[in-house]
């Protein structure tokens, strides 16, 4: 046991590419901690990156921050790294990743932190190479890249898809904080938006994009709009586009009680590669 504690360190700028390799095993599984590290995030935040290393070789690794994020993690590789996560009780937001990695994760980490407040334990991870236009599925030609000057309508719409699926909103008094990862998003040209007349009546995000998969998020239509049929034509726009300027896979992780949303990635291309499970807390 102390010589597997042992076994784990923060990386370092020099230990880049052999993790990256590690995430390029599973690219829609690791692509979170990969984007990370490809984008710099991973240096800026020293202590975020964690490696195990039992006999020299990296074997796994783990995102530790706001979001707790393993790849591949085995029982040794989470029986080490659970004592240092321990100590991000007070500030993580939520474990998520691999349905098999979390649990070993969460079974250690679980006892001496608040319950979670939520456990979604199967998320259908689907994942595409397949242009939509190549099925025969029309994209909707509204969709476009949202730019950096229209944070301020972007945010009602984001605001609106992150409280319906977490269940609070993304931020209480300021929006300044919220403001800026929108923004962030909106530089990189990482934000599609269907709008008309100053308000998004669709979005999605490339949430993470690395080695060649770009994984989406926050994918989110107008209530008043939903049950017409749109989610084929919106979603089939957007991987088409990220197809065409981003990467040569596209993937998302979805709630397997989701069956509506289920329906239309499946019309769309995608097709089951794993599973994930998301602690919030």
């Amino acid at each position: 046991m102390l010589r597997s504690l042992g076994a784990v360190r923060p990386l370092s700028e020099v230990d880049q590419g052999e993790a990256l390799d590690l995430c390029a095993l599973d690219p829609p599984a690791s692509v979170f901690v990969a984007a990370r590290i490809v984008e710099g995030t991973a240096m800026r935040y020293p202590g975020a990156l964690l490696g195990y290393r039992p006999n020299g070789r990296l074997e796994a690794l783990c995102w530790a921050a706001a979001n707790i994020v393993p790849v591949a993690v085995g029982a040794e590789a989470a029986e080490a790294f659970v004592p240092r996560l321990r100590r991000l009780r007070r500030q993580t937001a939520s474990v998520f990743g691999p349905s098999d990695q979390v649990e070993l994760l969460w079974s250690g980490l679980m006892t001496g932190w608040s319950p979670a407040r939520t456990i979604r334990a199967r998320q259908p991870l689907m994942a595409t190479t397949t242009r939509p236009s190549a099925l025969g599925i029309d994209a909707d030609l509204r969709v476009r890249v949202a730019r950096p000057d229209e944070v301020s309508i972007v945010l009602p719409a984001a605001a609106a898809m992150f409280t319906a699926e977490i269940g609070y909103p993304p931020y209480r008094g300021s929006d300044v904080g919220y403001r800026r990862i929108l923004r962030e998003l909106l530089d990189r040209g990482h934000t599609f938006v269907w709008e008309e007349r100053g308000e998004i009546l669709f979005k999605a995000d490339v949430g993470s994009c690395a080695l060649g998969e770009a994984q989406l998020q926050g994918v989110w239509l107008t209530p008043r709009l939903r049950g017409r049929g749109l989610g084929v034509p919106l979603v089939a726009s957007v991987t088409e586009q990220v197809l065409d300027t981003m990467a040569t896979s596209v993937s998302l992780y979805v709630n397997e009680y989701n069956l509506a949303a289920r329906a239309v990635y499946r019309r769309v291309g995608f097709a089951t590669v794993g599973e994930f499970t998301t602690v919030l807390m």
